[in-house]
């Protein structure tokens, strides 16, 4: 039989992560405190967090306004360098996806790749570098609706970065994008053992949203006390 303490617990605030895909960002999310639910088209059977399966932008315009926070990672591959130099067409969604945030009421943060970044606003890079991760991985983070980032101070690329997709030699950093090999070492330097492959290489690492996550605590907490 469970029995009440008579303790009211706070809540912990809720995170949209639209355009979820297997949850980097997610778990970093939920690591810094964060009650997390992924959204994305496709189906998602390695999100290890509460997940729906529709639209991301139907998804932020329907429900986004219920969060305490939504993160946005609309597809890179409109942009990315494998894609364009493929000739892949892919649809730009960062403009639509804006809006959708912005109309939601609430703070937000959206990112993207490097061949993004003149999109985004004012982005703030992070790069694995400055979280002891062993690899690069340079992703832009523009933010809204009244919450801001700060740039942490990039460190100097010291380490030789392997070619993309390529085998990474011992003390090499990985770029783990396209069809790579070694999805184990992957999974170790970025910190997503629960991915495989296609994950991977989407994927922003949850250490990067765990920085984000702890500053929108304190943004929340500033504003209106959601994770006090």
């Amino acid at each position: 039989m469970t029995q009440s303490t008579g303790i009211r617990r706070a809540r912990l605030p809720r995170l949209l992560d639209a355009y979820c895909c297997q949850g980097g960002a997610g778990m970093g999310y939920h690591e810094a405190g964060f009650d997390v639910t992924g959204v994305d088209k496709d189906a998602q059977p390695r999100y290890p967090l509460a997940f729906h399966q529709c639209d991301a932008i139907t998804f932020i315009r329907a429900f986004g306004a219920g969060f305490d926070f939504v993160h946005a990672s609309p597809p890179c591959q409109h942009d990315s360098d494998c894609q364009r130099l493929q000739g892949n067409p892919h649809p730009d969604l960062i403009g639509p996806t804006r809006d959708a945030l912005n109309a939601t009421g609430r703070p937000w943060v959206m990112e993207n790749v490097r061949g993004a970044a003149g999109k985004l606003r004012n982005p703030v890079m992070l790069c694995g570098a400055m979280f002891g991760l062993a690899t690069y991985r340079h992703r832009y983070f523009e933010t809204g609706g009244g919450f801001t980032l700060t740039q942490p101070e990039h460190p100097q690329h010291t380490a030789p970065q392997a070619k993309m997709g390529r085998p990474v030699p011992p003390g090499w950093y990985g770029q783990y994008v396209g069809n790579f090999s070694g999805v184990a070492q992957a999974r170790d330097v970025l910190g997503v053992p629960w991915m495989n492959r296609d994950g991977i290489r989407e994927c922003i690492p949850p250490a990067y949203a765990q920085y984000i996550g702890t500053a929108v605590l304190a943004h929340l907490n500033s504003v209106v006390g959601v994770a006090a």
